[in-house]
């Protein structure tokens, strides 16, 4: 075959992408609870409702918290009629709360603004609460079967190692965005975008990617080297991290826990009452910023969680009063703790006081430790 000018080549082989992830996806695709099978039109809002979910979330996290949302609201109507404690209470653990809070005023946008039905266009999709380049582009092909690139870190990942491409993320995203464009098939969009998460996630995987059996491996350049140097990132700075204090009360058989503001880190979750989280705590005088005046105890050992942006080591300190709730808090029976809309941190929080025998709990694990 007659050499081809660079651009024809990147040309012709662009043309067969495509093809190749299809057919491989015909016969390799997942079953998720989330995905039209074959030949039945998917439903909009269980596209949205899964990809709303799925953010910087694993499949398998998912999956109980999609079935349960689906469950509990079967359609967008009933999600938005849902109280948004509601909301909350049933989106707790999964982490990232900010997306209950947008999932809740998409809902009721999309039935006070479109009569119940989701646009299907990217550009008017990208006008709802909670709904983001990625998501909009997603949604318009798997749910309405337009030419829109869903470009996630699976994408961006495989685009990357075809063309060994050596600027660095984030710098390469416009590139890489711009690849992905190119690469969607009139035909078929919402299986590609499909097809593509399943190729990232199941074969073109982060760590000891599965060359051998890739569809994409005759035009793959990254995949002669060594697949797993790119994408090329820019390092990231280290990690800042950050101490508190949280305080669980007891007055018989109930707990004390407050409701955090609505908007930042946890917005709108159920907590037990914690002090500001900073590098600068003391925790020699932590309990002076505790919600009611006791004798504390500390438990042995913090704990510790990693959010986005920052690690965290929480004191805990446990006591036991005879106090009316203070302003902003609200005494819970221990009983109800679970149907509260605590986040993983709180969780560890009373796993780690009922492990220890303090604070009135016997020591032992429950629902609320897993």
């Amino acid at each position: 075959m007659q050499d081809l000018p660079r651009a024809s080549r990147d040309c012709l082989r662009d043309a067969e992408i495509a093809p190749a992830v299809l057919a491989w996806y015909d016969g390799h695709r997942r079953s998720l609870p989330w995905r039209a099978p074959p030949g039945v039109l998917p439903d909009p809002y269980v596209v949205w409702l899964s990809e709303i979910m799925l953010q910087q979330t694993r499949v398998e996290a998912v999956k109980p918290y999609f079935e349960n949302f689906l469950r509990r609201w079967p359609h967008v109507a009933a999600l938005a009629a849902a109280p948004i404690e509601a909301v909350m209470r049933q989106w707790a653990g999964l982490g990232y709360y900010s997306r209950a809070r947008g999932l809740h005023a998409c809902a009721q946008a999309v039935v006070a603004e479109h009569g119940g039905s989701f646009p299907t266009s990217e550009a008017a999709l990208r006008t709802l609460p909670g709904i983001g380049r990625y998501t909009a582009a997603a949604i318009a092909a798997i749910a309405f079967g337009r030419k829109a690139a869903a470009v996630d870190g699976n994408l961006e990942r495989i685009l990357a190692r075809l063309d060994a491409l050596d600027v660095p993320l984030p710098a390469a995203k416009p590139l890489l965005a711009e690849k992905a464009a190119r690469l969607v098939p009139d035909e078929r969009p919402g299986d590609f975008a499909q097809a593509m998460m399943d190729l990232g996630a199941t074969i073109c995987t982060p760590r000891r990617p599965a060359c051998g059996i890739c569809p994409l491996r005759p035009c793959c350049r990254a995949a002669q080297t060594a697949p797993e140097d790119w994408p090329r990132r820019t390092p990231k700075a280290a990690r800042p991290h950050r101490r508190g204090a949280a305080f669980v009360l007891r007055r018989g058989d109930l707990l004390l826990l407050r409701k955090r503001p609505p908007r930042g880190l946890l917005g709108g979750m159920t907590e037990f009452p914690s002090t500001i989280w900073t590098d600068s705590y003391d925790p020699l005088t932590a309990v002076r910023a505790a919600p009611l005046a006791a004798d504390y105890r500390r438990l042995p050992r913090a704990i510790t969680h990693v959010f986005t942006h920052f690690s965290l080591s929480l004191d805990v300190f446990v006591a036991e009063v005879e106090n009316e709730a203070p302003a902003g808090c609200r005494w819970v029976r221990e009983a109800d703790l679970e149907a509260e809309a605590l986040p993983s941190l709180m969780r560890k929080v009373a796993a780690a006081v009922r492990s220890s025998g303090l604070g009135g709990w016997p020591a032992r694990h429950d629902e609320l430790s897993r």
